[in-house]
């Protein structure tokens, strides 16, 4: 199973999203650091409608999130783009 498909099926499990994306963008960081490629899963982007965020500040959405990501990021993903919002909210995507 991918990185990018871990993401997602833990975000679904513990969110129930009515709406998620997880965007592989490692491909546009290729040589930003020497070991960075754009081969690798190391750069994804997590765009996510729940219920779960209702009432929650933005920072808490992004703590909730990082949270439950964080054996990824300790396995090696080097940089995690969030944008969380409740349903209703307005989003840029």
């Amino acid at each position: 199973m991918s990185l990018r498909d871990r993401i997602e099926a833990k975000l679904n499990e513990t969110f129930a999203p009515e709406r998620l994306l997880v965007i592989d963008e490692s491909a546009q960081h290729a040589g930003h650091q020497p070991d960075i490629t754009g081969t690798g899963e190391t750069h994804m982007r997590v765009r996510i409608v729940a219920g779960a965020f209702a009432g929650m500040t933005r920072l808490a959405r992004h703590r909730s999130v990082n949270d439950l990501l964080k054996p990824e990021l300790d396995a090696g993903l080097h940089a995690l783009a969030i944008e969380p919002a409740a349903p209703g909210e307005a989003t840029r995507w």
